[in-house]
């Protein structure tokens, strides 16, 4: 049982605890976690899966994401602004998804919002919220669920008219796309490129 400080993976190397629960998880420790992450598709992506992960285990999403990519039609704004009810049914139906009615159609809602951005919008308001470089946490229990970055960002989103994107969501979208970089002090990734 780990003390909430890093922990050698197979290889050896020093990883958040986290990270070792199962080979899916360590991939995604190691290839993406808090890693930058530029771009509104690519945003809107991370900001949707966040919301749907909402009240579930991470690993539930991730396994699922190229079941949700090809539901949402990679996630691309522009298309997803355009789904229709016939889409919306499809997206209730399809077992590769999280079938849940208030995210899908938040997710829908969050597309047709950000359809109406000036390209480039969304990148913009969620890295102007990236919070000074701090200290690196030691242990989990050194990393926080909610800053006052993440509920800034959090009224920023709901003011501009999108839902499911509360301060809690919006961290776990900070950590996932690199404004925050939350790997432990002696996590082989804290200092990764």
């Amino acid at each position: 049982m780990s003390d909430g400080t890093a922990v050698a993976g197979p290889d050896g190397a020093l990883r958040c605890p986290w990270a070792l629960s199962t080979p899916d998880y360590v991939t995604y420790h190691d290839e993406e976690w808090g890693r930058p992450v530029h771009g509104d598709d690519a945003l809107f992506e991370r900001l949707s899966l966040e919301a749907f992960q909402s009240g579930l285990s991470w690993i539930t999403i991730l396994r699922r994401r190229p079941g949700f990519r090809t539901a949402f039609a990679d996630f691309r704004i522009a298309s997803v602004a355009a789904f229709t009810d016939k889409d919306r049914e499809r997206l209730l139906g399809d077992p590769g998804i999280i079938r849940n009615r208030a995210k899908i159609d938040a997710t829908l809602a969050n597309a047709r919002v950000l359809a109406d951005w000036t390209p480039g919008a969304l990148d913009e308001l969620i890295w102007s919220h990236a919070p000074a470089t701090g200290k690196a946490p030691k242990t989990l229990s050194d990393v926080p669920a909610v800053t006052d970055e993440s509920t800034a960002l959090s009224k920023a989103l709901k003011k501009r008219g999108l839902r499911f994107v509360g301060p809690t969501t919006a961290y776990a979208l900070m950590q996932a796309c690199g404004l925050v970089n939350d790997h432990l002090e002696t996590c082989v990734s804290r200092s990764a490129p």
